[in-house]
């Protein structure tokens, strides 16, 4: 048997100037799609704004690290403006998971003209994997990504990834999008979804880089890979940009991200299934299990009372199905997690549930996201 491991591909040794245009820098970005895919302009247009992020960690510093002491990581990252915002992933900054997450003492960003600088971490959100770090801009030459849409993105699109695997700087790989709606895994017990499949080569080092279109528009931060041996085998992830502008804005704002929590673990719906169980509904979200003391247990609430074996899977079975937040009925495509982030933590929410073959409804005040939770 093969077993398969999710892994972060930041590579560890443990576990600008004047900003441009931006009419300027927009139409340089769009000619780059004129004549088709052309990976070799988007190189050079824009990997002068991928960056290599090396983080300390205990009580080393850099000096120590470098002369075989200390631990380290390294990982990618790419300049969002003049200002010396630079975006990467939570975890080439930080070390641990859930409460245990601790910030780099010191960390250094190095540009493809070789300098490097000291950076000051602004924060991160564990939630998306997604970490802000400032540079000071005097002196520096710093070329803007720009932002993307997930929604314009396509199976099948190519993409090019610009990072640092194993430490090489500036390396360009070519890919397309594998799958949209991916769920990959977060530093808390939450999981990210909406995330992008791409068979681009992804591998340690390249964690925090940017995940580009046709255009050169960054539509992802790549994440993580999947393997049965540490490498690339063509499975790699990336936290799609919508999740990433989402994390980026709230951080340069508060040094954080909050999310809304209702404190349910759900499964989809689906028409067979819900055959199966004699439920009046065929799509929606089958509560599995409801978090003691959270806004769905206060709100009355239930989950799954049994387990059984549906089509090759464990189902459990007897709690609420929910089937509207506020009236938008939950889809395949829009499920019930992704609709519950698009709310603030104090926000309150009507949902629509069934409870047997009763339609009632439930109001719930969502509270902010733990990092770590435990079900009744």
């Amino acid at each position: 048997m093969v077993v398969l491991a999710v892994s972060g591909c930041g590579g560890s040794d443990s576990n600008g100037g004047v900003k441009t245009v931006e009419r300027t820098r927009v139409q340089v970005v769009e000619g780059l799609g004129k004549n088709g895919f052309q990976p070799a302009a988007i190189y050079q247009k824009l990997s002068p704004g991928v960056v290599t992020i090396t983080s300390i960690f205990g009580g080393q510093s850099l000096g120590d690290v470098l002369g075989g002491g200390g631990s380290a990581g390294q990982g990618s990252g790419f300049v969002l403006d003049g200002r010396g915002y630079v975006a990467t992933n939570a975890h080439v900054i930080t070390n641990g998971t859930g409460n245990k997450i601790t910030r780099a003492k010191e960390v250094y960003v190095q540009f493809s003209d070789g300098n490097q600088v000291p950076a000051k971490i602004v924060g991160f959100d564990p939630n998306a994997d997604v970490g802000v770090v400032k540079v000071d801009p005097k002196g520096l030459d710093l070329v803007p990504l720009s932002l993307g849409h997930t929604g314009t993105v396509q199976v099948g699109d190519p993409v090019a990834a610009i990072g640092s695997p194993f430490g090489e700087e500036n390396s360009l790989s070519v890919g397309v999008v594998s799958a949209k709606n991916r769920t990959i895994e977060a530093l808390t017990d939450f999981s990210i979804g909406d995330a992008i499949q791409t068979d681009a080569a992804i591998n340690r080092g390249n964690s925090g880089g940017p995940l580009l279109d046709a255009h050169g528009r960054v539509i992802g931060i790549n994440s993580q890979i999947r393997s049965s041996g540490g490498g690339s085998v063509g499975v790699g992830f990336a936290v799609s940009i919508d999740t990433i502008r989402n994390s980026i804005e709230q951080i340069r704002k508060d040094g954080k991200a909050r999310y809304a929590y209702i404190g349910v673990t759900s499964q989809p719906l689906y028409p067979q299934l819900a055959a199966k169980l004699g439920l009046p509904v065929p799509d929606g979200a089958l509560v599995s299990d409801v978090v003691n003391g959270g806004p769905a247990d206060k709100a009355g609430l239930r989950g799954g009372d049994k387990e059984i074996r549906f089509q090759a899977s464990l189902v459990k079975v007897g709690g609420d199905v929910i089937t509207k937040v506020d009236g938008k009925p939950i889809t395949r495509t829009d499920d019930f997690s992704k609709q519950i982030t698009r709310y603030h933590p104090g926000d309150h929410v009507t949902l629509e549930i069934y409870r047997g073959g009763a339609k009632r409804t439930a109001e719930v005040t969502l509270s902010e996201r733990p990092n770590s939770v435990s079900s009744k």
